[in-house]
This record gives structure tokens, sequence and C-alpha cells, in this order.
């Protein structure tokens, strides 16, 4: 009977340990009895175990943004719509709540409302105006673009810039108004418009220049201001590229060429019968420009891009039923002239439109360069000598309209233009000579803003703006200093005339209010930077 006892003892120890509420035993027999088995599967790495436990806890510890930090991206987001254009229902859409969660880590994160955003676009308007209004009244002189435009709804407007150089050598620009423009006695509205822009800004009687395109509606305006008046550059020299297609050879061309680019843009079907045949060329895919009226430098592109697919065109136009009339040999042969003679324009226009830089002094240089590349030569065809001839002329009549005196001495007070090459040497010595005479003057006329604030007495500001010409001494000592501007190395294209004289405003202190007060500043809107047409 003992036999069987033992195993019951047995069977009843097993079924308690199984059902005791401790794991302990178990634990222990495993790690004992069976160790690789522990290891594998109920003792997970601990390094697992403590990242697993530490996410867990960073995850329940979360906070919600701070007021400082809420409120600071209220005002980005405000900024953000303001600054792109965007709508203020934006705020309203479900992913973009749902990507400031993920990103603040913040799953309570809620949008600001349009409401919000529009009370906080006000604020951030009005600081930024205060703060433009300080830099105008710590300028001495301002210049104003003005640009009109139709909109997409076929309203006028007119866009108003300033254009200042500080103290510090550093040009600013940036937009003050935009002002919904009638269309009777535009002129007369226009005129008050810009008045009314000036007194508003405090800056009427800091202003010298409006600067405008060649368009007849701002040309009648601004002659009725009394301020200097500067046409665009750049735009000058696009209405005389248009004058020049119709009066040479070249306008049949341009017609067919836009209808080959319309026949591809206005057809899906076209335009990847086309990809394929460039892909099959082994060119890149990409689509044909139109040329457009209103937008600079469009005749070229069209043109480049053209006779860069040109077999790829011609193979599809081959293989499409059209009633398409085909460029012939000769007028294929014609659009490379074509493009030679309008690369020297783009380069011009787009040398025109810096942003960081006054380019004033860049117009006599500029238009001395297309002259000489327009310069008709024996072995140009009949048409290329036309369009040299119709450019040539044009340019030089809306020339003429332009201050010439005043450019002379822009470039003149440029180092990388006081060489002067782009005048005749009977020219050089006048603008020197006129440069002298202003320097003996005083430096500043009653129509001539002065520069910003010199920290000279009063006594030597009343010598300077009372020098006699009869004082010997004194025009020695003016011509002393244009000899020593004279003899500076001129610097390079791609460096700024504002940082060469910031440099050099100690060694050049007679010079440096010139250049500052009587000629930049004064030509800042020489140029419309009509960021459309660029």
């Amino acid at each position: 009977m003992e036999p069987l006892t033992k195993p019951k003892s047995f069977a009843l120890s097993v079924a308690r340990n199984l059902h005791h509420r401790s794991s302990s035993s178990l634990k222990y027999h495993l790690n004992s009895k069976h160790v690789l088995a522990s290891t594998a599967v109920t003792s997970p790495p601990a390094a697992t175990v403590s990242n697993l436990l530490q996410t867990t806890l960073t995850g329940t510890s979360r906070h919600k943004l701070s007021k400082s930090t809420s409120q600071s991206l209220t005002n980005a987001i405000s900024k953000w719509i303001a600054m792109d254009c965007r709508p203020f229902n934006v705020v309203e859409d479900r992913g973009l709540m749902d990507a400031f969660r993920i990103a603040s880590s913040d799953t309570t994160y809620t949008p600001p409302s349009r409401g919000t955003v529009l009370s906080r676009i006000n604020q951030l308007y009005d600081t930024e105006k205060k703060s433009k209004r300080d830099t105008l009244a710590q300028t001495k002189h301002v210049a104003l673009t003005g640009d009109h435009w139709t909109s997409i709804s076929n309203h006028n407007y007119l866009g108003v810039t300033a254009h200042v150089i500080d103290c510090d050598w550093k040009l600013k620009s940036f937009a003050l108004t935009v002002l919904k423009s009638v269309t009777r006695h535009y002129s007369d509205a226009c005129a008050k418009q810009f008045l009314t822009v000036a007194d508003d800004w405090g800056i009427r009687e800091n202003l010298t220049t409006v600067g405008t395109d060649s368009a007849r509606n701002m040309v009648a305006a601004a002659r009725k201001l009394p301020f200097h008046h500067m046409l665009c550059t750049a735009h000058i020299i696009q209405r005389t590229i248009t004058v020049c297609h119709s009066d040479s050879g070249f306008a049949d061309t341009l017609t067919k060429c836009r209808k080959i680019v319309g026949h591809f843009k206005h057809s899906p079907t076209n335009t990847e019968e086309l990809h394929l045949q460039q892909i099959a060329q082994g060119q890149q895919r990409e689509q044909l420009i139109q040329d457009v009226s209103t937008r600079w430098n469009s005749s070229l592109d069209m043109i480049t891009r053209l006779l860069r697919n040109e077999e790829a065109v011609k193979t599809t136009q081959a293989q499409q039923k059209h009633k398409l009339v085909m460029l012939t040999a000769s007028e294929w042969d014609k659009l490379p002239k074509l493009q030679n003679l309008l690369e020297p324009c783009k380069c011009v226009t787009e040398l025109l439109g810096g942003k960081a830089y006054v380019s004033c002094s860049v117009v006599l240089p500029a238009f001395c360069h297309l002259h000489h590349v327009m310069r008709v030569s024996d072995e140009d065809p009949a048409y290329v000598a036309r369009f040299k001839t119709a450019f040539s002329k044009d340019l030089a009549e809306r020339q003429a309209d332009m201050n010439g005196e005043w450019l002379k001495l822009a470039s003149a007070l440029d180092p990388g233009f006081k060489d002067l090459k782009c005048l005749s040497r009977g020219e050089r010595e006048q603008v020197w000579s006129s440069l002298e005479k202003i320097l003996q003057e005083g430096g500043f006329s009653a129509d001539t803003p002065q520069p910003c604030e010199e920290h000279e007495p009063a006594k030597k500001k009343r010598i300077l703006l009372l020098g006699s010409d009869s004082d010997s001494e004194e025009e020695n000592h003016h011509s002393n200093a244009l000899h020593r501007y004279r003899a500076e190395p001129s610097i390079g294209m791609d460096e700024c005339p504002l940082e060469w004289w910031s440099a050099h405003a100690g060694a050049h202190a007679k010079l440096q209010p010139q250049y500052h007060a009587k000629d930049f500043s004064h030509w800042l809107a020489l140029l419309c930077r009509i960021k459309e047409h660029l």
C-alpha cells in the first residue's frame, strides 16, 4: 500500500503550485532547471523592457502647449496666411490641424479661428507699418515706383513701392500700398493717388523721384507731379523689341511659332506625343513656352525652347493630321539669328532688374553695349540688318527722353564704371567738370535732397553749404578729391558699389554725400521692379 500513497501526495503538491497566486516558484524553477528556456522565452532583454517602459511613460506625460508657445504659433500661422496669400478658412482644414498636433505633440491643440487670424494679421500689419514708417523717417531721400496693373476680374490697381538707402549704405525697398484706380481721367486720379500715398507716409518733403513704365497713362500722370520722373529702362528695351519685330522680317515667323506652341499646349494628347518623341531622341521631357506680349523676354524663351526641340516637333507634327502651317526651312534658319539678337537684351534686362543693388549707373553702359551689338555688319542678312537698324533708331529716340546728364553722373560715381568708356572723350571731361562744379557749390541745391545726418560740427556744415567759387584753396581741395577718386582701381561687375562706398567713406568724404544724395538716392526709382514681367 505504501507505493500508492506517495503518488497521491505528489499530485496534490503539483495542484497546489499550479493554483498559487504567486509565480515566484515557477520562475525559480525555470531559472534553476531550464536556464536556456528562461533566457529565451520568459526574460526579454532588459534594454528592450526599459525602452518600452520609458516610451510609455513619456507618451503619457505630454502636456498642453504653453500660452506663449501657442501665441507664437498663432502669429506664425497668421504671418504665413498673409505672406503666401492663403485663404482664412485654411485654419479650418482637418488635415492642417492633425499636422499641427503631430508637430507640437499636443493632441488637444486647435488652430486659431478665422476671426483670430484676421485680428492677428491686422496687428502684424500695424507693427510692420510702424517699422517701415520709422525707416522712412530716418531717411532723407525717398524714391517711389508705381505699377499699374489689371486683375483677373478686370479691376485696375496701382501699386506703390518705396526705395531708400539708409545711413549704413543698405538698399531697402518695400511696398507701401495697393490702391484701386479708376479708368476715367486716369492721369489726374493717378497723380492724386501718388500724392496721397506720400502724405499718408509723411515722405512728401523727402520724395525726389517717381519711376514708372512707359505706358502713356503713367507718363501723363507723372507729368502732373512735382517730382522728377524716370522711365523704367528695362521696359523701354522691351518696347523697342516689340517695335522691331513688326518692322523686320521676323513678324510672320514669330506668328507661326506661337501657333505651333499653342497646338501642343492646348492639347494634352499632342503634348504627350511630343514628350514621347523627346524621350525617343534622348532629350529631356519639357514643355514648349508661349510668347506673351506682357511677359518680358518670352519671345526669346519661346525661340530657344523650339530650337532645342526642333526635331521632336517636326517628327510629331509629321505623324499627326492637322491643318497647322509649319515653319519652312528658311524660317527655321531665321530663329537662331533672332535668338542671337535678343540674348543681349535679356542679359541687360536681368542686370537692370537686380534687387540687391542700385542699377541706375548701369543704364548708360547697358545702352552703349546694346548699340554696339546692334551695329550692322556686311555679313548680316537683309532682315537682320533691318532689325538692327530699327532697334538702334528706336532705342536712341527713347533714350533722348531720359535725363542723360544725371545718368552720366551716376556712372561716374560708380567705382565700376567711373572710367566712362560708354561716353566719348569730350563727354567724359564734361562729366568730371560738372561734378567738380557741384562740389564747389556746396554739393546741394534747392531741389536736391541731402544725405543722412553726418557727425560734423554745425559750423562746418554751414561752411560747406556756403562754399564759394572764388576760394582757390577750396577749388584745389575739391579737384584733389576727384583725382584721388579717379585714381582708385575699378571694381568688378559682381561687386556692389554701395559696399565699396561704405568701405571707402573716410577716404572720399567729399564725394560720399554726392553719391548718396545726388546720385543713387535721387535715381533709385530709375527701374520699376515689376516682378510680374521678369
